[in-house]
């Protein structure tokens, strides 16, 4: 009876795991997914510049507007550095987004954020997309399995920086203007 009970654990816990669903994280997908992220002013890129490292992010979004959760489902990847119009877009990772409590077939809120520190609640320029409601990919429980989904509906965005890094920007204006009145 004993090794029925670990014998059935053990097949829930690797079909529970078969069925997770994916997301191919790109956001330049031709005809699919055009969704670059702008540096602050929306004229400059992410990937190369006096912003450094600009990282970007997928998280699986819950809990009720107001009150939403965000879950990180990437380690984080950077932006292109090549051509100026290459650069507003993510690097693609080598392996498509495994997103552990969702399904294949199933749908998933996910937003896309980018940020220039070790993590975007410590960063000083940061931004977030809206957030996007798509069919998750992978292999379901029962049946063929599904293309990983893609990004479908991902806009791009700007970044911003943190306001007490504007303030100090500002202030520095301000004494050269004064200064030069002098």
């Amino acid at each position: 009876m004993k090794k029925l009970l670990v014998t059935l654990a053990a097949v829930l816990v690797s079909v529970s795991t078969f069925a997770q669903g994916t997301i191919a994280f790109n956001t330049r997908i031709v005809g699919q997914v055009d969704a670059p992220v702008w540096a602050p002013g929306g004229t400059g890129t992410t990937g190369a510049g006096s912003l450094g490292t600009v990282n970007a992010q997928l998280f699986l979004v819950g809990g009720a507007p107001g009150a939403r959760t965000y879950t990180a489902l990437t380690p984080a990847t950077t932006f292109f550095t090549g051509t100026t119009a290459a650069n507003r877009y993510v690097v693609v990772p080598n392996s498509n987004v495994i997103v552990p409590t969702v399904g294949a077939g199933q749908q998933a809120t996910i937003v896309l954020r980018a940020f220039n520190g070790a993590s975007y609640e410590a960063s000083q320029i940061y931004g977030q997309s809206g957030e996007i409601t798509i069919t998750l990919g992978g292999q379901p429980a029962t049946g063929a399995p599904l293309q990983p989904a893609v990004l479908a509906g991902l806009q791009g965005f700007e970044l911003v920086p943190e306001p007490s890094t504007l303030a100090f920007g500002l202030l520095g204006a301000a004494a050269l203007l004064y200064r030069r009145r002098k």
